[in-house]
């Protein structure tokens, strides 16, 4: 690689670093190809980016965004996006099933380094869909309730007018 390559990878990284919200670090030492490739897919699929970068290049746009305190030794895979919750969630989903190999080293979250345990946690948080969710459903559910009221009654109603008519034909 050239300087002028690896220059630019320093930039690229370093513009994309700052736009994320989050980035992970994972060991990948042992997998196949073609485990990795599955794993960039699956990033993908939710939005997330992946990449295998030299450790040099890596730890200098990373401090180009001001972050000091991240190590990166032997073999590793960025990943980064946007949603930090997604993010967690994807990554801590695929070492769950992937080979002995993959295991989350540290991450980045919130302008702090964060462990392995740390980035698990966040996993388990609802993600921004799910809480949007309750949320309508806190927001909806008065109006449900006082629906199902004004229901209760018709129906009770009309029960009771079944339950005559069947007594008068049976008699």
């Amino acid at each position: 690689m050239t300087r002028a390559q690896k220059e630019a990878v320093v930039a690229k990284l370093t513009e994309e670093f700052k736009e994320a919200a989050a980035i992970i670090d994972c060991d990948y030492k042992g997998m196949s190809v073609s485990e990795l490739e599955s794993f960039r897919n699956a990033v993908r699929e939710k939005g997330l980016k992946a990449q295998v970068v030299k450790n040099t290049l890596a730890l200098i746009a990373l401090k180009n965004n001001g972050i000091e305190d991240f190590e990166l030794k032997d073999t590793n895979i960025l990943v980064w996006g946007d949603d930090l919750v997604v993010l967690a969630k994807t990554v801590t989903e695929f070492a769950k099933e992937a080979p002995e190999g993959f295991k989350i080293k540290q991450g980045y979250f919130e302008g702090e380094v964060a462990d392995a345990a740390k980035i698990e946690a966040y996993s388990k948080l609802p993600s921004k869909e799910e809480l949007l969710g309750m949320l309508l459903s806190v927001w909806t559910a008065p109006m449900r309730n006082l629906l199902y009221v004004w229901n209760a009654p018709k129906q009770n109603f009309v029960t009771v007018l079944e339950n005559i008519r069947q007594q008068k034909e049976n008699s």
